[in-house]
């Protein structure tokens, strides 16, 4: 074997180059994600855990410690790895690394800040190094792009937003991209300057919502919408998430759920429950004490908890890629309700992160890095 055979260079990708890339290309990152969920469905991938399925692995810190310069506890203070193999049109491997602190807002800087590795899947050679902000923005968002698509009324044309940060603001890009005569919007907030920047947003980069309307409150954000985005930031704890109530939404409505939230025995009862892939929520189940829900408070996990305790049946939390497959029914009525889980999953960072990957070579862009011409040990 020579030199040149063992050569191993890789792609460094900053944001900038990201965005050249076509990393905040909503549409096509809908299309990718709708992949991403048929071939989970069928199950070319791998995740972390004993059964493929893991969020990933998380570093969490004690609220005291004798060792100094250790990180306490805080609001979403953490470090995660997040690996996955996906086949299909990507056969690639790779891990987002990300530290989050909700402190950082304070510093002017993200919640999260993230890393992207893309690596060969067969010797494991790294293929890019890449910033992960966007990437991972725009394929949470573009998840549920892949509901509306499968679970909105065609004829949608309101969106109700709680929470207008960052996850609703790609979630609101998706819908436009799938439900493309939306035209009415109502947002709720905690922050007036949050609110106010993202109407703007809104007005300047989609003119077709001709009726903008700010609310006080949840509830008064999302009655009588055809969508609903609810992502607000919480603690863990069931105490501190938001309660939605069945009286809220609107015969047909698709309730979008990000984020952490209750729900009233009404809607438990009265309303269809799919989760983007149910076996993301059944390895968290199996990995956090019961309730699981009070440590990871999406929706999925409520399902899982009431099923657990025998308040609805095991198939109440239905499956989207089942759905997208035909091996489940869609929407079988214009007054159903749905509720749909989105948990996020590192096989979407790993197909979204391979095309920009490719259209950073085929484009030039990025900087080529060696790790090394032949390796000291081998």
């Amino acid at each position: 074997m020579t030199e040149s055979d063992t050569r191993i260079t890789f792609r460094y990708l900053s944001e900038p180059d990201m965005i050249a890339a076509g990393v905040t290309d909503m549409p096509r990152c809908v299309d990718a994600m709708e992949e991403t969920l048929r071939l989970v469905d069928i199950g070319d991938y791998r995740m972390g855990g004993p059964e493929g399925n893991s969020h990933g692995s998380m570093v969490t810190f004690p609220a005291a410690s004798p060792h100094e310069g250790m990180p306490l506890d805080g609001a979403h203070r953490r470090f995660m790895a997040m690996p996955a193999y996906l086949g299909g049109s990507f056969r690639t491997a790779g891990c987002k690394w990300y530290g989050s602190n909700l402190a950082n807002r304070e510093k002017g800087l993200p919640r999260s800040i993230l890393m992207f590795t893309l690596t060969d899947k067969d010797t494991g050679a790294p293929l890019a190094y890449m910033s992960a902000n966007l990437l991972s923005a725009y394929r949470t968002g573009a998840v549920p792009g892949v509901g509306a698509r499968h679970l909105a009324r065609q004829d949608a044309r309101s969106v109700g937003i709680v929470a207008p940060g960052v996850m609703n603001r790609t979630s609101l890009e998706a819908f436009v991209a799938v439900r493309p005569h939306l035209d009415t919007l109502r947002v709720s907030g905690r922050s007036r300057g949050g609110i106010d920047g993202f109407v703007e947003w809104v007005r300047a980069s989609y003119p077709q919502f001709t009726s903008i309307t700010v609310v006080d409150t949840p509830e008064e954000a999302v009655r009588g919408m055809d969508i609903v985005s609810i992502a607000p930031t919480t603690p863990a704890g069931s105490a501190n998430y938001v309660r939605i109530e069945r009286d809220w939404f609107a015969p047909g409505a698709l309730v979008v759920l990000p984020a952490d939230i209750m729900l009233d025995e009404d809607l438990l009862h009265g309303a269809r429950h799919v989760a983007d892939f149910r076996g993301l929520y059944e390895a968290w189940q199996e990995e956090l004490p019961a309730p699981a829900h009070e440590y990871v408070g999406l929706h999925g996990m409520y399902l899982l908890d009431r099923i657990r305790e025998g308040k609805v049946p095991a198939e109440a939390l239905e499956n989207l890629p089942s759905i997208m497959s035909g091996d489940s029914p869609g929407r079988t009525a214009d007054d159903e309700v749905f509720l749909y889980s989105v948990g996020g999953m590192p096989v979407e960072d790993v197909a979204w992160g391979t095309i920009v990957y490719r259209n950073a070579v085929e484009k030039g862009i990025g900087v080529s890095l060696p790790l090394w011409d032949s390796p000291a040990l081998a």
